[in-house]
């Protein structure tokens, strides 16, 4: 009997493993067939979402738009050269530069649109400039007004006007066809032969010693000599000290501000109009506190106006030089030639020949600030105005060149981001014309007013900008 149960249970065994298997095989081809069946709309959409997020861990997200002119100031600048895209080189960099921006290609909503805009805007922003430099312009321009209530800035017997010359190494490098070096005594040999007979210069310059390694930073640091002392301007002394500002070393800012101090000792405030102009191609690379040392300069009682003038610097030495500015209540400009330069060390040019006039008692030298404001807020402007046509155009013919690769926008989506551009610099035109005007409705006013009511317009906007 137990033989039979055992006859019996082996076919049975023999069954439930066939089975087991046909279901593992079927089971096994259901899952094949499934794999290799077309995903469901919702799949694909999840699965392309899900591909379009790693491709794009790159993507450009640009700033919303500005609203204000101080708000545009504020925004990083980007790639801001001409881009000729029916040349070679010019496509190459056009692809490069907007390879990885949003993706609009799928009928992309108003808001993605929008988002695009604002990105491709950031890789051809521009260094807009706020009205601050401007105002700092105008006020240095008002040294002599006899409304001026600052003692600082009213025409004294004497001028003198002191140049710190940055000799550091980076000196050495090329703007162009020249050295900076050059380039440098290049507009400061034409700025004092412009000077008054009666006016003042003297010529320091710092970093002269050594060289850039570590090995002679402390010599570097300690390098600062005077290399014209205080005096009226004579052409083979000037020249021949010149030639001691030879490139070498290490940026002791705070060092050569601190002697220059002691060169301008005897100089008192009380009868001399005293200008200095500071310029250097970088940050202060020395522990010598550049800021708190012009501020102890700014305070003493030789009541100097200081100008700081930045010769190709980089964000980080135009945050320092423009803190110096500020500390001194001085201005401050980033230039990337002698042209530049020469434009700058101008302006105390002007400011001289006005002195000269007013020390020999002539006429018309007051009513000159008007002009003198009007020509700087036309040049302000300006310069504005060509930043936002550059930009527009730079932005529509980007726009139109990725219309024409098909898979990158439509028809519709290039239309809209156009007049999106469109609409965008119109509001920036209308913002520095109207900027302009009320600059120039404030000029209208007895100089002393109008330095005022700027610097009060000003601060207000700029204190209450986010």
């Amino acid at each position: 009997m137990q033989l039979k149960y055992k006859s019996l249970l082996i076919p049975l065994v023999f069954i439930l493993l066939m089975a087991g298997c046909s279901n593992k095989e079927e089971t096994e081809k259901t899952t094949s067939e499934k794999e290799n069946e077309p995903a469901t709309q919702e799949q694909q959409t999840t699965e392309k979402k899900e591909a379009k997020e790693v491709v794009n861990e790159d993507t450009i997200i640009g700033p919303t738009l500005p609203t204000t002119l101080e708000e545009l100031e504020k925004l990083p600048s980007g790639y801001t050269q001409y881009i000729n895209q029916l040349e070679d080189e010019g496509k190459k960099l056009t692809d490069e530069l907007t390879a990885n921006l949003p993706d609009i290609s799928d009928n992309p909503t108003k808001e993605e649109l929008d988002r695009y805009y604002e990105a491709i805007l950031s890789v051809f922003q521009q260094d807009y400039e706020g009205p601050g430099e401007l105002l700092d312009q105008l006020k240095f321009q008002s040294i002599g007004d006899p409304e001026i209530e600052d003692s600082r800035y009213q025409f004294k017997e004497n001028l003198n006007v002191m140049v710190i010359l940055d000799a550091s190494g980076s000196m050495a490098n090329y703007e162009g066809s020249v050295t900076r070096m050059d380039a440098a005594k290049q507009a400061i040999t034409q700025f004092v032969k412009g000077l008054p007979e009666d006016a003042n210069v003297g010529l320091r310059i710092y970093g002269h010693l050594g060289t850039g390694k570590d090995a002679d930073k402390a010599l570097s640091c300690s390098s600062s000599e005077l290399i014209y002392p205080l005096s009226t301007y004579n052409t083979s002394e000037f020249e021949k000290a010149l030639t001691k500002a030879t490139p070498a070393g290490w940026t002791p800012i705070g060092l050569a501000l601190s002697e220059a101090q002691k060169d301008l000792a005897s100089y008192k405030g009380e009868n001399n109009t005293n200008i200095i102009y500071l310029v250097s191609d970088g940050i202060s690379t020395c522990e010598d506190n550049p800021v708190e040392t012009a501020k102890s300069l700014y305070d003493s009682d030789i009541t100097p106006i200081m100008n700081i003038i930045g010769f190709n610097v980089d964000q980080k030495g135009q945050k320092q030089l423009q803190e110096i500015a500020t500390a001194t209540e001085g201005t401050y400009q980033n230039v990337s030639d002698a042209k530049g330069l020469q434009e700058q060390l101008n302006q105390a040019t002007q400011v001289a020949e006005k002195w000269k006039q007013w020390k020999t008692s002539q006429e018309g030298w007051i009513n000159s600030y008007k002009t003198d404001n009007y020509l700087d807020i036309f040049g302000y402007h300006t310069g504005e105005f060509k930043k936002w046509v550059d930009e527009r155009q730079a932005i529509g013919f980007t726009l139109t060149y990725l219309l024409q690769q098909r898979e990158k926008m439509s028809d519709e989506s290039h239309d809209y981001l156009q007049q999106k551009n469109q609409d965008y610099h119109t509001w920036i035109e209308q913002e520095y014309d109207k900027l302009r005007d009320e600059l120039e409705a404030l000029n209208d006013l007895n100089h002393a007013e109008a330095i005022k009511a700027l610097e009060e317009k000003y601060l207000t906007n700029t204190s209450n900008t986010p």
